[in-house]
């Protein structure tokens, strides 16, 4: 096995390991330098924050699963690759690998997601397929996340010119299973996502994680239908967050189902009507994107925390989920500290990580 094989593959061990998510990953490779120079310094990290290392994910079970997906025509993209999709590597909690089948191109070219109800209203559904299809038209990829109802007509409306479908499970599980056709065309007309290893079945936990996914690789998202309290709506929040464009089709007052796209739009939503709409939103994106995120710096690598920061860490944690700016704040330390001893704590399995940047003790 070369030296760049065996990276890829002590890779893969880390991101499979125990109590290794995504923030944990991006700081131990920067930290460290390398999966092997991390794997080793696990158990010292974790006894600083008052736990135990976490279980290594094993060669055998690595080498497994890279034969898998290779078996099954798909492969690993690894954070680090070039041809990892680069806006979603912008994105705070970017998959540190992700599976991949069909066209990987697609993701270097102007993409859009299309989100919305699974209980999709007939005239949404169309509306959606015709949106679709207009903006595959015109070049751009739409994304989506291959659910019920305004997914699957999304996707459906964009075939022809190229869609990405993100899916919560393993690259060979179809779900819905009335959609295991459409997932087997997209994999091979278009391409489809997942960052869950082979034969994964989707637990609830998963879907708001893929929406991030959905929302990080696309320029803006449009939610079609949705009602108050959807996935949807957590689509759109994560595109916020993430510097996207959030755009909605307004509905009938009365229809339960556009109540959540009517709320984004006087949240300050973009309203669309039609994919020109759309496109030119994501022309605007693309200057403000070339401008501004792609000359971000690396932050420096941290000093070692002293004793003393992670005890004042430990005092501002509770159960309660905080900011991490605001642990910041109060701690007087500075961010690299902050995220040096949150490492620690979450190596230890003693905190919890939360959407938007919150953690809360365990």
């Amino acid at each position: 096995m070369s030296a760049a094989e065996q990276d890829r593959l002590n890779k893969l061990r880390l991101i499979r390991s125990a109590k290794i998510g995504p923030i944990a990953y991006v700081e131990l490779i920067r930290r460290f330098g390398s999966a092997t120079a991390a794997m080793e310094a696990l158990p010292h990290l974790a006894a600083r924050g008052g736990g135990t290392a976490p279980r290594l994910a094993s060669e055998a079970e690595a080498h497994a699963e890279i034969g898998r997906v290779a078996a099954l025509g798909a492969r690993h993209i690894f954070l680090e690759d070039k041809d990892y999709p680069r806006l979603l590597a912008e994105i705070e909690g970017a998959p540190p690998v992700l599976i991949a089948r069909g066209d990987l191109q697609l993701t270097s070219k102007p993409s859009v997601a299309m989100v919305g109800a699974r209980n999709a209203s007939a005239a949404a559904c169309r509306f959606a397929r015709g949106l679709a299809a207009d903006l595959s038209a015109a070049a751009v990829v739409v994304v989506s996340g291959l659910a019920r109802g305004i997914d699957t007509q999304a996707h459906l409306g964009a075939l022809e010119g190229g869609t990405i479908a993100v899916i919560a499970s393993g690259i060979d599980v179809s779900y819905p299973p009335e959609n295991a056709e459409l997932q087997t065309k997209i994999s091979t007309d278009g391409l489809l996502l997942t960052e869950h290893p082979p034969g994964r079945e989707p637990l609830a936990r998963h879907f708001p994680a893929r929406n991030r996914i959905i929302a990080g690789v696309s320029r803006g998202t449009v939610v079609v239908e949705a009602a108050l309290k959807s996935g949807s709506l957590i689509t759109a929040r994560l595109a916020a967050d993430a510097g996207r464009d959030v755009m909605a089709v307004p509905g009938f007052p009365l229809d339960p189902r556009a109540q959540g796209c009517n709320q984004l739009i006087r949240e300050g939503a973009i309203l669309v009507q039609n994919a020109q709409d759309i496109l030119d939103q994501i022309q605007i994106f693309e200057t403000r994107f070339e401008d501004n995120v792609l000359k971000m710096e690396e932050p420096p690598v941290p000093p070692e925390p002293e004793d003393f920061a992670r005890q004042t860490l430990l005092n501002l944690l509770s159960p309660a989920a905080v900011p991490v700016d605001e642990l910041v704040r109060q701690s007087g330390l500075s961010v690299a500290i902050v995220q040096m001893v949150l490492l620690e704590l979450d190596l230890a399995g003693r905190i919890e990580r939360h959407a938007g940047g919150r953690v809360s003790l365990i």
